[in-house]
């Protein structure tokens, strides 16, 4: 069973609050060292997560990060973590601002992009984030409700899943430092001969900048609402909250750092 958790960072989370704001960009440019996609922000309707998300993007905080972890037909997950250069401990994470309130508005569905959190939190949301490739909303990993639901933001737009799918197409088990991380020109031959991972062969978060400050550009998009959501809570009930934290596996006995159901 898959899990969804927020990796909790090598770093102490800033005490500064965020302070919510309307945000006035809606779509934004991800270069990567596989190709770039954009993505649209739902800012109006998922105004707190989106302004959390631009201070990241405002601050550089993304700039130079890598995709941590995929799951084929599942996820791919980034926003969490920079290459150290060290092999022996390669993962130096992002400092993080305040957690936010959970905004479970919209529905899991391919090509949507949510926020990570901590399983058994819904209000743990802070930098990290992931891209769901397939319909994740019910069923089994069930996102629309685990944890209070999942928190989708915006839509990669255009042909950029076939960037997505790309990434998730490479192997993700060559090596075991780097287990659940999506490799580039990295072979089975290379892992066998312990040939030391680089920055060359990570997928790099090359930079995410604004590229459209219309406030209103999501309004041709038609997401998927959330309406398992709406009606647990309409029957008084609440989902479980650990299944499916946001956390690779593997880092977790690397950084001994991750928070276990």
């Amino acid at each position: 069973m898959p899990m969804i958790r927020r990796s909790l960072p090598m770093v102490a989370l800033l005490s500064s609050v965020l302070v919510a704001q309307p945000a006035l960009a809606t779509v934004v440019l991800v270069k990567t060292s596989l190709g770039n996609f954009e993505v649209n922000l739902f800012d109006q309707s998922t105004p707190v997560t989106v302004t959390n998300f631009l201070s990241y993007v405002k601050a550089g905080s993304y700039n130079g990060t890598f995709i941590h972890r995929s799951e084929p037909g599942f996820v791919i997950q980034g926003g969490g973590f920079k290459y150290s250069g060290n092999n022996a401990a390669p993962f130096s994470a992002v400092a993080q601002q305040a957690p936010i309130r959970n905004e479970p508005k919209w529905s899991n569905v391919r090509a949507t992009i949510a926020m990570a959190k901590v399983a058994g939190d819904p209000n743990s949301a802070t930098n990290q984030w992931f891209i769901n490739l397939a319909d994740n909303s019910g069923g089994n990993p069930q996102l629309d409700l685990q944890n209070s639901g999942f928190t989708v933001f915006g839509q990669v737009t255009g042909t950029g899943m076939e960037v997505i799918d790309a990434i998730a197409a490479l192997p993700n088990k060559l090596n075991a430092s780097f287990n659940g991380v999506p490799l580039r020109n990295y072979t089975s031959a290379d892992a066998t001969a312990q040939r030391a991972v680089t920055q060359d062969n990570l997928v790099l978060i090359e930079s995410i900048s604004v590229i459209n400050s219309e406030a209103n550009s999501a309004a041709s998009l038609n997401p998927k609402a959330n309406t398992a959501i709406l009606q647990q809570q309409n029957n008084g009930s609440s989902s479980s909250g650990g299944a499916f934290g946001f956390v690779l596996l593997g880092f977790a006995a690397l950084l001994g750092l991750a928070r276990r159901r």
